[in-house]
C-alpha cells in the first residue's frame, strides 16, 4: 500500500504565499481603487452597466435608427465614458495644487455625464434622436435642454483640471509629459463637437417611421445616415467629424499607455533608462499626435472620408510620419551620446 509523505513544515510556509499572493495583489488593488475620486467611480459603474444593458438591447430590440440599432448610440457612449471616467478619476489622485478645485471639477464631469448619457439612453428607449433633436415634445424639449447644457460642463471641467494641472509635476517627467499632451488632446477633442453644429439641419425618420428635423449632424457634405464603416460607422463617403473626435478624446490614454510601455522598457533597454529622454520622446510622440488631429480635422472638413484620403492628405500624414520618426530618431541619438559621454573611460 503506497503511503503519501506528509508535507514538511519548508514545504507548507514556501507554498503559502504563492496562493495568497495573488488574493494580496488583487485586495490591494482593490483597496487602492477606493482612494480614487468617487463620484467618477459612480458614473463609471453605471457606464458599465449601461453598455451590459446596450449589447442586451441591441440583441433583443430589433428597432433602427440610420441604419443602426437604437442601442448602439448609449453603448458607444457608455463605453467611452467609463474609460475616460476610470482615466480622471485616477488622475485626480496624483498629488496636486488646487485639488480642491480639480475634484470639484472631478464631480462636475461625474454628474454631467451621468445626465448627458442618461437622457442618451432615455432617447434610445424611446426609439428616437438624442442629439440635435428638435421635436417639440415634453420628453425631448426638456432633455435637450439639460443636454445641451450638460456638454459645456464637461467641456468646462476638463478644461479647468487641465489648466490647473499643465504647470505642475505630478507624477515622474515622462508620465507628466503624458498627462499634460493627453489632457490638451481631450480638451481639443471635445471642442471639435461644436463643429458639428454647423452642418445644417436634416430629417430623418425615428424608428418607428415619424419624421424628426434635426438642427445638425455628423457628416460633413451629406445627411448622417450613409454608408458607413463597420462597428463605428463612420462615413465611407464623406467627412465625419466623429473621427477627429474620437481621436481627440481618446488622446490621453493613448498618451498614458505610451508613457508607461516606455517605462517597462526601460529595464531593458539601456538608453531609455532616463527620465530625460523618455519624456523627449512622449513629447516627439504627442507632438505627432497633435499634428494627426489636426489632419483628421482638415480632411473631414474637407468632406473627404477618412478611408479615401487624396494626396494632399497622404501627403500630410507622410511628413508627420517623416518628421515624428526623424524626432525619435534625434532622442535616440542624443540619449546614446550622454550614455557615452557618462561612460568611464577604457584604461
Amino acid at each position: 500500500m503506497t503511503t503519501t509523505a506528509a508535507p514538511t513544515t519548508a514545504e507548507t510556509t514556501t507554498a503559502a504565499p504563492q496562493q495568497v499572493r495573488p488574493t494580496r495583489s488583487m485586495r490591494r488593488l482593490v483597496d487602492e481603487v477606493r482612494t480614487w475620486h468617487r463620484p467618477l467611480l459612480a458614473m463609471v459603474v453605471a457606464m458599465v452597466a449601461l453598455v451590459v444593458v446596450s449589447a442586451i438591447g441591441m440583441v433583443v430590440d430589433d428597432r433602427m435608427l440610420l441604419g443602426e440599432s437604437v442601442w448602439f448610440k448609449p453603448l458607444k457612449f457608455g463605453f467611452a465614458f467609463a474609460l475616460y471616467g476610470t482615466t480622471l478619476a485616477w488622475l485626480l489622485t496624483l498629488p496636486h495644487k488646487g485639488n480642491r478645485w480639480t475634484r470639484w471639477m472631478g464631480t462636475l464631469f461625474a454628474v454631467t455625464g451621468f445626465v448627458d448619457v442618461g437622457f442618451i439612453a432615455v432617447q434610445a428607449a424611446r426609439g428616437t434622436f438624442s442629439h440635435f433633436n428638435s421635436a417639440d415634445d415634453p420628453v425631448n424639449a426638456i432633455g435637450q435642454i439639460v443636454f445641451t447644457s450638460g456638454v459645456p460642463g464637461l467641456f468646462l471641467a476638463n478644461l479647468v483640471i487641465a489648466g490647473i494641472l499643465a504647470w505642475q509635476k505630478v507624477a515622474d517627467l515622462p508620465l507628466t509629459r503624458a498627462i499634460h499632451a493627453g489632457l490638451a488632446l481631450a480638451v481639443a477633442g471635445m471642442a471639435l463637437a461644436y463643429g458639428m453644429g454647423a452642418n445644417g439641419i436634416q430629417t430623418h425618420d425615428n424608428a418607428a417611421g415619424q419624421p424628426v428635423e434635426l438642427q445638425a449632424g455628423h457628416t460633413v457634405g451629406a445627411p448622417d445616415g450613409g454608408p458607413g464603416m463597420p462597428i463605428t460607422h463612420w462615413s465611407t463617403t464623406d467627412g465625419d467629424l466623429r473621427v477627429p473626435h474620437f481621436v481627440g478624446l481618446h488622446g490621453i490614454q493613448f498618451m498614458l499607455v505610451f508613457a508607461v510601455l516606455l517605462g517597462a522598457l526601460a529595464a531593458r533597454v539601456t538608453w531609455l533608462r532616463s527620465e530625460r529622454t523618455r519624456a523627449q520622446l512622449v513629447g516627439v510622440v504627442a507632438l505627432g499626435y497633435a499634428a494627426m488631429l489636426s489632419t483628421l480635422t482638415w480632411q473631414a472638413f474637407r468632406e473627404q472620408p477618412l478611408i479615401h484620403p487624396d494626396g494632399r492628405t497622404l501627403t500630410a500624414f507622410a511628413v508627420i510620419t517623416v518628421v515624428t520618426a526623424a524626432g525619435t530618431a534625434a532622442v535616440y541619438l542624443v540619449a546614446h551620446r550622454r550614455i557615452s559621454a557618462a561612460a568611464p573611460p577604457h584604461a
